[in-house]
């Protein structure tokens, strides 16, 4: 019987680890109402140093509840959200969930453009904004059907005097209070909604089949799509994510919120996952050392979920005696991959483990994380999580199973996949395969103990020569060539259906880079197929706010200068 049917790789969890949690029945507005009976006069949030209670919290949830209710959000509607981390974004999403209706979140920093293709795509017709995007939101076509605009104003929540506003995520926002807070014309303030009547008892309740939210996602296409999340995906996660982490304690403990909420996993590990174990979430508009080490100092750190360059930062901070990590218990990184080099800065310091964790929007997010304890595997992304099934498949042949040891796709299984794409059937379709399988796009290798370790997206490949080539692989050998900090590999299409490899490189400061170190490295570790033909210096790459590096990005912008590409002549199309 293969590993995979059998889970035997649990016998590698955490003591304390089950093999599977207890089965979802409610929602997250009854998660949410349990922990504020349970932990009433405990912190449930604190920004800037002023906290509120979860006795706090649920009565200003059910006020503003009602107030959207009377607004007219009923069950179903799409309510946009565009907030940088904020208690009013934590309140304003279990408000539109108590109405049964779906939550959709947005990056602050977008552009009316990337905006509008999503409200066409999702409808809403309710939007919950920071005060400094609304003018974006009003300038949004007519024809789009948006009545309600709700102007946050994020510094409210700040205790007295705080000046610290100017840390927000816009550009340089050096600006008084008075500009903090734009104008907004035709807007309701979201304080008024807070002074509403709590929405009576009686009212209907979600299920836990009931979508909760619509998270957006480029996926493997590049096309923004809307991933369907129930509420039962999102508390399943919130519990695997407990299982993983046994010890730590219900009921204390301050979580770490430096990921956007308004991202997949910012939103679960920074917001669902703390109502779940009952934390003090400490949320942080933007990522900010100086603001951290602030914080550390009233709410020391206990669980710090991030990705890689957040933890490097926060380590040389700790290094140099401005933050103490002693007291985090765990840490989980994702997005990219984590390096040796930042796990042993972090847990030099922490004095616990900083693992990796892996997931994608479409597992509400976390599918498989490296476990906490002696036998995990720095490189991989670590085991499937309690509840959690996965296959290693042909991609050509998505039935038939690999040998371990093969490259093959990674099929998900369990509670936190999602149900489907908004409004694509086709998509939907392509990607969940029969018996609820997700078709991950990522192609994996599993070792005879069940770790896995990701050798590269499907969508990314380069294919030359008749063979493929993964760029993590060729990035892995140009990245630990003397001078260079990090590199994009990428291929340009040539005739005959193949693609030349091509690197973009970014140096440490004040190094020059050695081309010829460069090919003598790709020389000796890589097949001559897989060796890069063109090495470009760039002074940045392209990325995601949470840090990952978009190499579709890099190939468009290659694609629209093909003279950036030396590529030999022969190879021109």
């Amino acid at each position: 019987m293969h590993m995979n049917e059998t889970r035997a790789w649990n016998r590698f969890y955490a003591p304390g680890t089950p093999i599977d949690i207890e089965t979802v029945t409610g929602s997250l507005v009854d998660l949410l109402d349990e922990r504020c009976t349970q932990w009433a006069d405990r912190d449930a949030i604190a920004f800037f140093g002023a906290t509120t209670k979860y006795r706090d919290l649920g009565d200003r949830v059910a006020r503003v509840a009602n107030a959207l209710r009377k607004l007219g959000v009923k069950g179903g509607d799409r309510v946009a959200l565009i907030m940088p981390n904020a208690p009013q974004h934590v309140i304003a999403f279990y408000a539109v969930l108590r109405l049964g209706a779906v939550v959709v979140e947005h990056n602050p920093l977008y552009t009316r453009d990337e905006l509008e293709v999503q409200f066409r795509d999702h409808g809403a017709t309710v939007v919950i904004a920071w005060s400094k995007v609304v003018e974006t939101i009003q300038s949004l076509p007519a024809d789009m059907g948006i009545n309600t605009i709700i102007s946050v104003d994020v510094t409210k929540a700040m205790p007295f005097g705080t000046r610290m506003a100017l840390s927000l995520p816009i550009k340089k926002a050096r600006e008084s209070r008075d500009k903090l807070t734009t104008a907004t014309t035709g807007t309701i303030a979201f304080d008024k909604l807070e002074r509403e009547e709590p929405i009576p008892s009686s009212h209907p309740r979600p299920t836990k089949d009931d979508i909760a939210c619509l998270q957006y996602t480029s996926g493997t296409t590049g096309t923004p799509k809307g991933a369907i999340i129930t509420h039962g995906n999102l508390w399943a996660n919130a519990r695997q994510g407990a299982a993983w982490m046994p010890e730590f304690t219900r009921g204390e403990g301050s979580i770490y919120g430096l990921l956007p909420m308004f991202h997949a996993f910012g939103l679960l590990l920074s917001v669902i996952y703390s109502v779940e174990t009952g934390s003090r979430a400490v949320l942080f508009p933007t990522f900010d050392p100086e603001l951290v080490s602030q914080a550390a100092k009233k709410f020391p750190p206990t669980f710090v979920p991030a990705v890689p360059p957040m933890f490097d930062r926060l380590a040389r901070v700790a290094r140099d005696g401005q933050l103490d990590l002693k007291g985090v218990v765990y840490a989980i990184s994702g997005a990219m991959t984590l390096t040796p080099a930042i796990v042993k800065r972090w847990e030099d310091l922490a004095g616990s483990m900083l693992n990796e964790g892996y997931g994608l929007t479409e597992t509400s997010p976390v599918a498989l994380a490296n476990p906490f304890s002696d036998v995990r595997k720095i490189g991989a992304i670590g085991l499937p999580f309690p509840s959690t099934d996965i296959r290693v498949v042909d991609p050509e042949e998505p039935t038939r199973e690999v040998e371990l040891g093969e490259v093959g796709e990674l099929l998900i299984n369990g509670p936190q996949v999602f149900k489907g794409y908004w409004k694509r059937p086709e998509d939907t379709a392509a990607t969940l395969l029969e018996g609820g399988w997700l078709r991950t796009g990522d192609l994996v290798v599993q070792d005879e103990d069940g770790f896995v370790t990701v050798v590269d997206r499907k969508k990314e490949l380069i294919i030359t020569g008749g063979f493929n080539v993964s760029p993590s692989e060729v990035e892995r050998v140009v990245n630990s060539v003397p001078g260079v900090a990090e590199s994009a590999v990428v291929g340009i299409p040539r005739g005959g259906g193949a693609e030349v490899v091509t690197v973009a490189v970014i140096l440490e400061p004040g190094a020059t880079f050695d081309e010829d170190a460069a090919r003598e490295a790709a020389r000796e570790q890589l097949a001559e197929y897989k060796r890069p033909s063109t090495y470009l210096v760039w002074e940045e790459l392209p990325k995601s706010l949470i840090g990952k590096v978009l190499r579709r990005r890099v190939r468009d912008t290659l694609l629209a200068d093909r003279k950036a590409v030396r590529a030999p002549a022969e190879d021109e199309e």
